[in-house]
């Protein structure tokens, strides 16, 4: 067993690897460009939802009254009239990446952490390179990627871009996996 104290370095550095993959898969690469379709006269369904002053927050459109309310033949009227909705508001002004990059740095230690833990308590000191990379790149790749899969599943983002993501758990996961092959305690 390996206490999460001696695997600070690791967790440190597989975060500062995911982040900086994160973005350049972000920010250079083609690969989010997809992510997000264009709404039809932007500006105009913009000018419309204006006039509502929507607070930030997520919301269904339209919105059922509790689980009852989904079979009010009302609201299924509705979801068959459509447009049918599921958005997040964001606060108004200019991006403000800041807190965001702070809170996925957060993020990925935690990753990190989870997978200190279960490295830690499935292997001892001195643990071959691989059999650090297999127990620590499977805790990150389900950290980083399989809560996506609900947003298809519930939310019907596409799945394409839940693949994507996927592809970058991977990717964050093997990073993830090789700080710690590389740092484990010998």
């Amino acid at each position: 067993m390996v206490p999460i104290l001696s695997l600070i370095w690791p967790i440190l550095l597989a975060a500062v690897l995911v982040f900086i993959a994160s973005s350049i898969f972000h920010m250079v690469l083609p690969l989010h460009q997809g992510d997000y379709g264009k709404v039809p006269n932007q500006g105009e369904v913009q000018e419309a939802l204006r006039r509502f002053n929507i607070p930030p927050g997520d919301y269904m459109l339209p919105s059922p009254q509790g689980t009852k309310g989904m079979n009010d033949p009302a609201f299924i009227e509705a979801m068959t009239k459509g447009p049918s909705i599921i958005m997040t508001v964001i606060p108004n002004g200019p991006p403000a990446m800041g807190a965001s990059l702070a809170q996925w740095f957060a993020y990925c230690c935690v990753i990190g952490v989870f997978a200190a833990y279960i490295a830690g308590r499935a292997l001892g000191p001195g643990a071959s390179y691989l059999e650090v990379f297999r127990f620590a790149g499977t805790t990150a790749f389900a950290g980083y990627w399989l809560a996506q899969v609900q947003s298809s599943i519930w939310y019907k983002r596409s799945w394409r871009t839940t693949l994507v993501y996927g592809f970058d758990s991977l990717v964050y996961a093997m990073l993830t996996a090789g700080a710690f092959g590389w740092l484990w305690p010998r």
